[in-house]
């Protein structure tokens, strides 16, 4: 079945401070998110607060004829305006959200309702529902009488209520964002590499990243990738004797730090869970061959060239290449405070609001 995607981007995000749309994650802002994600549907359009907003997304865009009711009228514009019987519409503060949730919620379509809207344990998300033509009478109708809830349309149309835990996907793709501290929570923990050959200087630019982190107030862990074998506990101590013994989790704690020791091979993806637990900023020293996000160091006196995948890289910190020859970022050896600016801006750690 062919769907329209819709997406209500003229919210005026007073609690947050700033344009919800434009937050990012990963260097990619939530509207950009949202709107290729849903590009496998059949169209998207956007709901928008002036004409020309988010042009550069080449989009059909649709302005609010009725002024400060919110989503009501957004819905109603969305609606009127799709090629298709049906709409998916979503909020733009909602970046987790899939094409394969609306297709899945569009299963459900059939002439037996007119609204098809997701419901978890807590709520229902009319800003997470598939509309038909059929509910722009009703829509007309409260507008008329001054009823702006969405819960009305579902009072007075036939609404087919579909529920999260039933399928197979995560709370997440409900999750909006509408305060600085949901975001912060929506960002967190982040996790990253610092690469680079041999000798590059990878462990001294973690140990500076790491004081720039923790004066801000994160919790930072760093997972280091040994490609030898190693002995953690020094032979003839208790915790050496545990894992001697075969233990498979051994540790020791002062008043002042703790240490663990996991005997058996972990993953990558099994570490960096660990240190989630514990961590808001996660750095892992190496791992240039893997897909995570990187700062790539390049010393003139080690290294001429790239080792790691342009494609992950947040920013290079080098003594020799040029912005000229990579397409990301690039920083001097000793420019930490750049750097470091760099890793919150891509992962949507600096927001700049327009007022507090």
């Amino acid at each position: 079945m062919k769907i329209t995607a819709g997406v209500l981007a003229g919210g005026k995000s007073s609690r947050m401070g700033r344009d919800k749309a434009l937050l990012t994650i990963e260097n990619k802002r939530f509207l950009d998110r949202i709107t290729g994600e849903l590009s496998a549907l059949d169209e998207v359009l956007l709901s928008v607060a002036s004409p020309g907003d988010y042009g550069e997304l080449g989009l059909p865009t649709f302005v609010d004829e009725h002024s400060k009711i919110g989503p009501m009228e957004g819905i109603r514009q969305l609606v009127r305006h799709a090629s298709n019987e049906y709409v998916f519409v979503c909020a733009a503060d909602m970046p987790f959200v899939t094409a394969e949730l609306a297709a899945y919620m569009a299963e459900f379509v059939s002439s037996d309702y007119d609204c098809y809207v997701m419901v978890d344990e807590d709520h229902i998300h009319p800003l997470c529902a598939i509309y038909s033509k059929a509910i722009l009478p009703v829509i007309e109708e409260l507008i008329a009488e001054g009823r702006y809830r969405l819960r009305e349309i579902f009072q007075r149309v036939r609404t087919k209520y579909i529920r999260l835990e039933n399928s197979c996907f995560s709370p997440k793709v409900l999750q909006n964002v509408n305060t600085r501290e949901e975001y912060a929570r929506l960002v967190l923990p982040v996790c990253f590499c610092v690469s680079a050959v041999k000798d590059s200087g990878k462990t001294g630019l973690i140990v500076k990243l790491i004081n720039e982190f923790i004066r801000e107030g994160y919790r930072v862990g760093v997972i280091k990738h040994d490609g030898h074998d190693y002995v953690m506990d020094r032979p003839g101590t208790d915790t050496s004797r545990f894992a001697a013994a075969g233990a498979v989790f051994s540790g020791i704690f002062s008043d002042v730090k703790a240490s663990v020791c996991l005997a058996g091979k972990r993953t990558l993806e099994e570490m960096i869970a660990l240190a989630k637990e514990q961590c808001d900023i996660v750095m892992i020293e190496g791992a240039k061959a893997s897909s995570y996000p990187k700062i790539e160091v390049v010393r003139g006196a080690v290294s001429d060239a790239l080792v790691c995948d342009e494609a992950t890289l947040i920013c290079v910190a080098t003594d020799i290449l040029s912005e000229d020859s990579v397409s990301c970022p690039v920083y001097g050896l000793d420019d930490v405070e750049g750097i470091f600016l760099c890793v919150k801006k891509y992962f949507g750690l600096e927001i700049s609001y327009e007022a507090d």
